[in-house]
């Protein structure tokens, strides 16, 4: 079934001299999972 959901957007930007692409998906990710789930962070799991 096809439902109209919120959607958030989230950019990062960095400098590739700094900082790895992967580890700034990785950190994307992450914020991802924390905001689907808050209370991962919150417990620590």
């Amino acid at each position: 079934q096809v439902v109209i959901r919120p959607m958030m957007y989230v950019a990062l930007t960095y400098d590739h001299r700094v900082v790895d692409g992967r580890e700034a998906v990785s950190f994307l990710k992450h914020v991802k999972d924390v905001v689907e789930e808050p209370t991962r962070l919150v417990l620590e799991v």
